[in-house]
């Protein structure tokens, strides 16, 4: 269970809005999208790496209090990419082209 920023009470982890007072706890009330708040007196783009790579376009950028895509600068970790295959050449791919390729040079071969 989490807590509402506003009350206080424990509400339910897929609460769209609290039960107590409410305080809408997700985006566009819809369980999947989460909203992040900024505390009083603050702005989510100060620490927000969307802003820092100058990538947002949120609108009330840079003194979003509300945000739905906010990533903390801190507690970001860019996962590496996986390394990437060289791509395999046509004829390694295709053997059986070999294959019917050679029996139509032997079978040429032999009409001669």
């Amino acid at each position: 269970m989490t807590h509402c920023p506003r009350c206080d009470r424990p509400v339910p982890t897929d609460a769209v809005s609290c039960p107590h007072c409410r305080y809408s706890l997700k985006a566009f009330g819809h369980p999947g999208i989460p909203l992040h708040r900024a505390a009083k007196d603050e702005f989510l783009c100060n620490s927000c790496v969307y802003h820092h790579d100058d990538t947002c376009n949120f609108p009330q950028r840079p003194n979003a209090t509300t945000c739905t895509l906010y990533q903390n600068l801190d507690e970001s970790i860019e996962d590496p990419l996986p390394p990437r295959n060289k791509p395999v050449p046509w004829y390694r791919r295709y053997p059986a082209l070999w294959v019917l390729l050679a029996l139509f040079v032997v079978s040429l071969l032999l009409a001669l």
